[in-house]
């Protein structure tokens, strides 16, 4: 059985989670204060699940890949720019740790996610 609502897909719940985690981190101290950067980490976090659950939710899945890679893309930008985060001090190793790690795992996810349904379109073309 199928995946009927994209709040069910893991992926969307991890992205979900991990923009969470953005916007408290940058919320707070000389982060909060560098609106540039906490905006673009903002916004790419929100790219994340956004592109999931738009994809998920358009009529026919034939783009659903591209939409995961361009969510997996922005999981790397989230991950370049809490190394600038870290790197000027804006986020202590801890912090910047436990935000990099849930990154690495929602990249993952959604690269497994976007191989699955990759598979899943070439096992039903070869069905024909």
């Amino acid at each position: 059985m199928g995946v009927a609502r994209f709040e069910d897909l893991v992926a969307w719940q991890k992205a979900r989670e991990l923009t969470r985690a953005i916007y408290q981190a940058t919320s707070l101290g000389d982060l909060a204060r560098d609106f540039g950067l906490s905006q673009q980490m903002q916004r790419a976090a929100v790219s994340i699940m956004s592109n999931i659950a738009e994809r998920f939710e358009r009529s026919g899945h034939g783009e659903f890949p591209h939409f995961l890679s361009i969510a997996k893309a922005s999981c790397a930008e989230v991950r370049s720019q809490l190394y600038v985060a870290f790197d000027v001090g804006y986020l202590d190793r801890p912090q910047f740790e436990e935000l990099l790690t849930r990154a690495e795992e929602v990249g993952r996810i959604v690269g497994g996610l976007r191989s699955a349904v990759a598979r899943q379109r070439q096992d039903r073309r070869g069905d024909r």
